[in-house]
């Protein structure tokens, strides 16, 4: 039957201006008494695996989204990107068309994985398949050179995986989903033209080659150590580390020129090792099996219903416990901001960002930055060294606010109206973007989210941070808002990204962008054994959401540190702006300055998650569960002072076990 599209309004989503819950107490739980009530009147939406603040925020964006394509999908106007915009969404919401084609769109495709015939027509066919959105056995990207910030290099990432990770093919604790990942791949692969008599043949050859694969990557924590991931390879140790690959063939699917390949970066060289050996010993109809399966992957959205809600079967629902598909009109506008995310921005930003909000920001960066500054020149375990290079550091901080300078260019773009060619013609032109990259000066005014999206980075490559409009809402910020509301919210956030210049992975690299060390033999040691005091306060805690599997506290201390030292800094930030006389003080709702801070932090992070969801991130993501983030507070003698925390509460933590590095 052709899916229903039911449609979703944003002003139907919740806001956060809801009751403190006087049941319990904030030196017991401050995430509880903060965000109880919420938590407790608002469920989880049918498509969705987790539900919070950044999820109401994105379908706010969302929804503005939508009105902005439907509206050029109606009338483009004279706008090129107007038209690129509305007739990939049109393309996308043409159900019958998708319906009545089923698999045939993937016929040109799978032919390029049945021609496959050796090694060099296998790495052909995936450099050909990857310029189209295609998984292979190596992901290239082009950025910034560690080791020479002012120039683009390829890097050559470990992949090849159908499940989030390697941990998914050796952990018993994922053992039921990897059942459920052959049950689900031998389904899809027969709506996608399989024999039903060679499926189970077809499923085992693909689990043969993904555990082989998954056997030889990194896992997520390795691939934190900036260091350890920086090898600078040239083309004799690329085709001496694993010589069955054609290196030429590959790079000339990709697109590649010829040269790009006499120097790169290989972030896993173990996987390159393991590599060799998996193309030597797999047979060729195991390789077709793989490569046929990451084919209907990467491109069962795009077809029909049943095709769509097959995949959606496996990742959504099994993979994050979602219970329903997102509503077509959903998923058509997040695939017109993947594929042309820089156009919808512009016309995004022309509506939903005054130029105020940019100004209030920027001057909330400056008061962070001052007070990262007085954290450094004060700071007990930083020698005098190391204080002026963080301090350098810190002085070549670029913030960038709202939107960039320059949009994405979109011309080579021609749409032909079939969706699955439209998609793989994005793609190839976001590629070829990169590839143009190669050999020419750093663009240091480029965006790597859009305005749309709400989320915020640091790019240690660029030393920048990076804050797009669609984040400049409230609970996050406010610029009428009280000060205390916009520094635990939006201040704290500012602090977070500024940290991750100095936690563990970003103290790296210097203020140029260089992967170099700056740092003391001696405070280099004294940082590490606060980060590893860090790691085992974390390691191992229980979240509301999963809590029969504990936190990776390894995987999860850089982002820790970015919290904990945000909170910190943007507590300071907040009293060298209103003074701590005022912070103290009182306001009409009861609550002192420093406790409306607190507050606002907390409910930032407000959220709740489904439990296959929450187990799934507990594997894979760098970030601590939502309520144990606003719950490091613990950490801040300012919480302990400001609500009066003593020995027995639930929030105690005792001096000697707060770690406070900035």
């Amino acid at each position: 039957m052709p899916e229903t599209d039911i449609t979703d309004d944003a002003a139907t989503t919740p806001d956060f201006d809801h009751p403190l819950d006087a049941s319990t107490r904030p030196q017991d739980d401050l995430y509880g008494h903060v965000n109880n009530t919420w938590l407790s009147s608002v469920e989880i939406p049918s498509d969705r695996g987790r539900y919070g603040v950044f999820d109401v925020l994105r379908e706010r964006s969302e929804a503005a989204v939508r009105d902005i394509v439907e509206e050029v999908a109606a009338d483009p106007g004279s706008d090129p990107d107007a038209e690129r915009i509305g007739g990939l969404y049109r393309a996308f919401m043409d159900i019958e068309a998708a319906d009545a084609k089923g698999a045939q769109p993937l016929s040109p495709l799978l032919a390029e994985v049945d021609a496959v015939e050796d090694l060099s027509s296998l790495a052909a066919a995936m450099g050909r398949l990857g310029r189209r959105g295609v998984d292979g056995l190596l992901t290239p990207f082009v950025n910034t050179d560690d080791g020479d910030p002012d120039s683009y290099i390829v890097y050559l990432e470990q992949a090849g995986l159908g499940l989030p990770d390697e941990s998914y093919y050796r952990e018993e604790q994922h053992a039921p989903v990897l059942a459920a990942y052959q049950e689900h791949a031998r389904a899809l692969l027969v709506l996608t033209g399989t024999d039903e008599d060679r499926a189970d043949q077809v499923v085992a050859q693909v689990l043969e080659v993904e555990q082989r694969l998954a056997a030889g990557h990194n896992d997520r924590v390795a691939n934190r150590d900036a260091v350890a991931t920086y090898n600078p390879t040239t083309r004799d140790e690329l085709e001496a580390a694993c010589p069955e690959m054609d290196w030429d063939a590959w790079a000339q699917g990709w697109g590649l020129p010829g040269s790009a390949l006499d120097r790169v970066v290989v972030r896993q060289p173990d996987y390159l090792r393991s590599l060799a050996s998996t193309l030597r010993e797999v047979g060729l109809q195991a390789w077709r099996s793989w490569l046929r399966w990451h084919v209907v992957v990467a491109m069962a959205p795009y077809l029909s219903t049943e095709i769509a809600a097959a995949h959606f079967d496996l990742f959504g629902r099994t993979l994050s416990g979602i219970p329903e598909q997102r509503a077509r009109w959903k998923r058509g506008v997040a695939l017109v901001e993947d594929a042309l995310g820089d156009a919808v921005g512009r016309l995004y930003v022309a509506r939903h960002f005054p130029p105020e909000a940019k100004d209030e920001m920027v001057e909330l960066v400056g008061n962070l930055e001052r007070a990262f500054e007085r954290s450094f020149t004060g700071s007990a375990w930083m020698t005098e060294q190391t204080q002026r290079e963080a301090l350098a550091k810190l002085d070549a901080f670029t913030p960038k606010v709202g939107y960039p300078l320059r949009w994405k260019d979109y011309s080579g773009l021609e749409l032909t109206g079939d969706l699955l060619t439209d998609v793989g013609r994005a793609s190839e032109v976001a590629v070829d973007r990169e590839i143009a990259k190669l050999g020419g000066p750093v663009d240091r005014d480029e965006w790597f989210m859009t305005p749309q999206t709400v989320n915020a980075y640091y790019n240690p490559g660029m030393n920048e941070i990076v804050f797009p409009a669609a984040i400049l809402q409230p609970p996050f910020f406010d610029p009428g808002a009280d000060p205390a509301c916009n520094y635990g919210g939006i201040g704290a956030v500012i602090g977070h990204e500024i940290g991750h210049g100095f936690d563990d992975s970003g103290a790296s690299f210097d203020g140029t962008g260089a992967l170099r060390d700056w740092w003391t033999p001696q405070d280099k040691e004294r940082f590490t054994a606060l980060a590893d005091a860090l790691k085992a306060q974390f390691d191992g805690q229980r979240s509301r959401t999963a809590p029969d599997r504990g936190v990776n506290g390894a995987l999860t201390v850089g982002e820790n540190i970015g919290d904990i030292g945000g909170l910190a800094i943007g507590h300071a930030a907040y009293r060298l702006a209103v003074g701590e006389d005022a912070a103290r003080a009182k306001g009409e709702d009861g609550l002192t300055g420093d406790q409306r801070f607190f507050v606002s932090w907390a409910r930032v992070w407000c959220g709740n998650a489904r439990r296959e969801e929450a187990e799934r991130l507990l594997a894979i993501d760098p970030h601590s569960p939502q309520d144990l983030r606003g719950n490091a507070a613990r950490n801040i003698d300012a919480f302990h002072e400001a609500f009066g925390v003593t020995e027995g509460d639930g929030m105690w933590l005792a001096p000697g076990d707060r770690v406070t590095i900035f």
